[in-house]
């Protein structure tokens, strides 16, 4: 390793360097009270302030409305898989699933094997590439719910748009791109999303659910069910308040950084400068998604062969460019460039990129 690594990796994914530093003093003593952050109580006023923080930087960010509450759980957005239709569909209905990737994919599955649901848009037999256009999109007339990936990490592709329900609730899990692009909240019903790519670190999820809905939650689950946590301050069991505490810190350094509409150019900015740097190299690198459908937070391409790019993955990590194996359900390269990935890290790999082409024609 050369010490100046760059890290590519899709989640648990880089933080800002300014939190870290910040939340090192909170680990050792936090607000000089002698004690970690993570000693203190969920209960006491001191990590109280922490919660009330994280949320309402949260609901700053985001434009979140009043009639809106926001949790902070456990379990990962998988969880959020099996814990969606636990609420919604066990007493009754069914559920309208458009599936756009992996995730998607397994989101469905859970959902089935709990209630009635179904797929909605067609899928290729090539991979998941693409998205649909919302026009392509008819709910069903029994649906509970409407539910989506807006960017699916493993394949590469991104919603550019707020899908619509049009009268149908919308859940999205927007783990992988959330805060980093202007949303619609009111669009949606239910938003989760997995911290470990923009929000914070992994070990905590935070959910966006609107009061209508959750009035539809289906009574029983215990500390499954979303009510508990309306009903106990977001809290109720034991937090993950290490977790929470780093979501109050990476929210402040974005509103420090401009925010999500500042945060959002920078994106596109990065996105644009690596997408073009696979378009213009003359077929050496080729991009897995369509044009209209790519992710900005991860890049996926692939190169002639497997063992070119296990070369390529090999001299990069080398180089200081770590975790841009692609997943291993598909392989190829994957660049996650999420909100504190540094562009100076795009630069880097766009010259990697172009030397490695040059070398290996």
């Amino acid at each position: 390793m050369t010490g100046t690594e760059f890290n590519f990796f899709s989640g648990p994914a880089m933080l800002p360097p300014e939190v870290l530093e910040r939340a090192r003093e909170g680990l050792i003593n936090f607000n000089s009270s002698g004690m970690s952050v993570m000693e203190i109580s969920h209960r006491s006023d001191a990590f109280l302030a922490v919660l009330r923080s994280a949320e309402q930087r949260l609901r700053s960010l985001l434009y979140i409305p009043g009639n809106y509450r926001v949790f902070f759980l456990q379990g990962g957005a998988s969880m959020q898989f099996s814990m969606v239709p636990m609420n919604f569909l066990t007493s009754g209905g069914a559920a309208d699933y458009v599936v756009t990737g992996t995730w998607g994919a397994k989101a469905f599955k859970r959902a089935s094997e709990i209630g009635a649901a179904k797929v909605i848009n067609v899928r290729s037999d090539d991979g998941f590439t693409t998205v649909p256009l919302q026009e392509e999109l008819g709910f069903s007339a029994d649906a509970r719910y409407v539910h989506y990936v807006s960017n699916e990490t493993i394949d590469g592709v991104e919603f550019r748009y707020d899908l619509d329900g049009f009268g149908v609730p919308v859940v999205c899990d927007a783990s992988s791109n959330i805060l980093s692009r202007q949303i619609d909240i009111d669009k949606y019903s239910l938003i989760y999303a997995g911290a470990q790519k923009n929000i914070g670190p992994s070990g905590v999820t935070v959910v966006i659910i609107r009061d209508d809905f959750l009035e539809t939650a289906h009574r029983g689950q215990g500390v499954l069910n979303y009510r508990s946590f309306a009903g106990n301050d977001s809290m109720p069991n034991t937090p993950n308040t290490w977790g929470v505490y780093m979501i109050d810190l990476v929210c402040e350094w974005l509103q420090n950084e401009g925010g999500v509409e500042a945060i959002e150019k920078r994106n596109a900015a990065k996105a644009d400068l690596l997408y073009s740097a696979i378009d213009n190299s003359d077929g050496f690198y080729s991009g897995t998604a369509e044009p209209a459908a790519r992710s900005r937070m991860n890049v996926t391409f692939r190169l002639q062969s497997e063992e070119k790019e296990a070369e390529f993955c090999v001299a990069a990590e080398k180089a200081g460019l770590v975790g841009l194996r692609g997943h291993r359900s598909v392989g190829g390269i994957r660049a996650s460039i999420y909100n504190a990935f540094p562009v100076e890290g795009v630069e880097k790999l766009i010259n990697y990129m172009d030397e490695f082409a040059q070398t290996n024609r």
